[in-house]
């Protein structure tokens, strides 16, 4: 039994959830668009035949959009978070998410342009806020505080000090 057998992401939507899913499965690998389903009846904020749900994965993450309406907003409280190896593949991905009409936040946080987080995320950010040596962990601590999109380099020397 896989995963999306088991459990996925519930991600509310207003109207789009087929063009967010489309940009996610042009975005990041292991994605795609499975099923678009329509409305069997109408509904508070559709009429039958209208797209209702979407079933797609992003980087492997089984998911589901619903597009429910405007009742309901995205918040920073959900995020995905990206783990990247390079400088490249952290501009590609955040390039994306910002160029696509989304917005830039603190501490490699992201908005796609329906309103979902992203934490675009070196590994060796992580890597670098674990380190044992906690006077350089608090030097990336404080250098990754004053980004936007993380500079991998910039990490690497605040944690050499």
């Amino acid at each position: 039994m896989s995963t999306a057998d088991k459990v996925r992401i519930c991600l509310w939507y207003e109207g789009e959830a087929r063009q967010a899913a489309e940009f996610y499965a042009a975005t990041f690998p292991d994605s795609r668009v499975e099923t678009v389903q329509q409305a069997p009846g109408d509904y508070p904020d559709g009429k039958a035949g209208d797209e209702l749900v979407v079933l797609f994965t992003v980087l492997g993450l089984p998911c589901f959009g619903l597009n429910g309406g405007p009742q309901f907003r995205h918040s920073e409280a959900f995020s995905f978070q990206v783990y990247t190896d390079t400088q490249e593949e952290t501009d590609r991905y955040w390039n994306a998410i910002v160029g696509n009409g989304g917005q830039e936040s603190a501490c490699g946080w992201c908005k796609d342009r329906w309103g979902i987080s992203w934490q675009i995320t070196p590994r060796v950010l992580m890597e670098s806020l674990g380190d044992p040596d906690r006077a350089a962990a608090g030097r990336v601590f404080e250098a990754m505080g004053a980004m936007g999109k993380i500079d991998i380099a910039a990490i690497q020397a605040a944690r050499a000090g």
